[in-house]
C-alpha cells in the first residue's frame, strides 16, 4: 500500500511539474516581462488637461465619465483573456488607422475615435474607446502624454493592472512595462475624474 501511495505522489508531482509551464502558455509574448513585479506610474499634483482632450470631451462626452464601480477604482486584474483582448485591440487600431501627422500644432488637434487617417491622439483614445465598450474599466484606462527621444509630443494609453502599469502605443506593436518605454512622462488622466489630469509623480515600486 506504501508503495501504491509512494507512486501515486510521485505521479501527481511528475503532473503538477508538466502543467505548470501550460499555465502561462496564454502569456507567450508578454510574460517574462510581467511575471515578475511591476511598477506603477505615482500621480503627482493637479494639471491643465490637454486642449485637445478638452475638446475631445465636449464631442465625445461618454467617453469621459468615471467607472461606475467607485468602491474599487484600482487596477484590474491581468487574466489570459483579457491579456489577449488588450494585444489584439492594440494591434487592430493600429492597424486600421492610417497615420497622418499634424503640421498645424495645437490649432490641428482633432481627437477622435476611430478615423480612417490620424495621429497618436486618435491611437491613443480608440484603443480606450473600444476597450471600455468590451467592460474594461475607465479607471484603468488612462490616457497619458509623453515626449519622445526625438522631442516630440505623443500620447499613449495607460492601463493600469495589478501586476503594473502597461502601454499601448501607436509607435509600437507590443504591450510594453511603461518603465520599458523610452519616453520622458509628463502628464496623466486622473483615474477618479477623466477631464482631470496630473502630473506624474515619484515612481512606486
Amino acid at each position: 500500500m506504501r508503495r501504491i501511495i509512494k507512486a501515486a505522489t510521485a505521479i501527481a508531482m511528475l503532473a503538477g511539474s508538466m502543467l505548470a509551464p501550460q499555465a502561462h502558455a496564454a502569456f507567450v509574448g508578454l510574460p517574462g516581462m510581467l511575471r515578475g513585479h511591476l511598477q506603477k506610474i505615482a500621480l503627482g499634483g493637479p494639471t491643465l488637461a490637454p486642449f485637445g482632450h478638452t475638446l475631445f470631451c465636449m464631442q465625445y462626452p461618454g467617453d469621459c465619465t468615471a467607472s461606475h464601480n467607485h468602491f474599487r477604482p484600482g487596477p484590474i486584474a491581468l487574466d489570459d483573456s483579457r491579456w489577449n483582448e488588450l494585444r489584439d485591440i492594440n494591434r487592430e487600431v493600429n492597424g486600421a488607422i492610417r497615420y497622418e501627422h499634424n503640421y498645424e500644432g495645437i490649432v490641428g488637434e482633432r481627437w477622435l475615435i476611430a478615423p480612417k487617417t490620424g495621429d497618436c491622439n486618435d491611437y491613443a483614445v480608440t484603443k480606450r474607446h473600444e476597450l471600455i465598450a468590451r467592460g474594461w474599466p475607465a479607471h484603468a484606462l488612462l490616457l497619458a502624454e509623453v515626449v519622445t527621444t526625438w522631442g516630440e509630443h505623443h500620447l499613449v494609453l495607460v492601463v493600469r493592472t495589478k501586476k503594473g502599469d502597461l502601454v499601448a502605443d501607436s509607435i509600437e506593436q507590443d504591450i510594453r512595462p511603461w518603465t520599458k518605454s523610452p519616453y520622458q512622462w509628463v502628464r496623466i488622466q486622473s483615474p477618479k475624474t477623466p477631464t482631470f489630469w496630473a502630473m506624474i509623480g515619484k515612481t512606486q515600486a
